[in-house]
């Protein structure tokens, strides 16, 4: 699996496709921050986010390799491995750019409620960590369940990425709103909650689109 995951990382790296997902992100934040706000609301539009950006992340990884290569790799490797190899570096890169962006988020906020009463750092941090990590999960899952294996086309599978990552972010027991509803309401009320829930049902959620999408793989060959 380790030599997958070079390989599919060496592949999106060279593509050089990710420049469009990192560029919308970097303009959704340069919006959506700004240096001194309190840090839990800006946690929170960081998480939010990342959502799409990880499900457009996994399309690119998903669909990036030639039939050809694709072919000779499940073929060597199976392919069932061979897309659970995209999948996880899909969010695995997704996961890194959040964490920056986290960390970056906590040196340009204050740390403050939106009334001017103090939060914990430290708290927040850690609140602002667990969020990115359950949207990142809950955009993979809507990103691997709306481009192949499964049998959309295109132009579908594209309004699919995009309604699939809005509904994400409204429906209510949706992990990533909850996980984001949990900053917006500390930045309030000064209570920090850590998203631990909607974190382990993000997991649970990534877990079963990737078992069913790799299954799928696995029967189309």
């Amino acid at each position: 699996m380790t030599a997958l995951l070079r390989y599919q990382a060496a592949l999106l790296a060279r593509s050089q496709r990710w420049l469009a997902p990192l560029l919308l992100y970097a303009a959704v934040l340069a919006v959506g921050l700004r240096s001194g706000q309190p840090v839990l609301g800006s946690l929170g539009v960081a998480a939010a986010a990342v959502l799409p950006v990880s499900a457009w992340a996994v399309h690119l990884c998903v669909a990036q390799e030639p039939p050809a290569a694709r072919a000779v790799a499940s073929a060597a490797a199976g392919p069932r491995r061979v897309h659970l190899a995209a999948l996880l570096t899909a969010a695995g890169c997704t996961a890194a750019l959040a964490v920056v962006t986290t960390v970056v988020v906590l040196l340009i906020s204050e740390p403050v409620t939106d009334d001017g009463g103090p939060v914990s750092r430290p708290a927040a941090a850690l609140a602002g960590l667990l969020a990115v990590l359950c949207c990142v999960l809950v955009g993979a899952a809507v990103g691997a369940l709306s481009t192949r294996p499964v049998p959309l086309r295109r132009g579908w599978s594209v309004a699919a990425v995009v309604l699939g990552s809005l509904l994400a972010l409204v429906t209510a027991g949706s992990p990533a709103r909850l996980a984001v509803t949990a900053l917006v309401t500390g930045a309030r009320t000064g209570t920090v909650q850590p998203p631990v829930l909607p974190l382990l049902g993000a997991a649970a959620l990534a877990a079963a689109a990737a078992f069913l999408v790799c299954r799928i793989a696995a029967r189309r060959g």
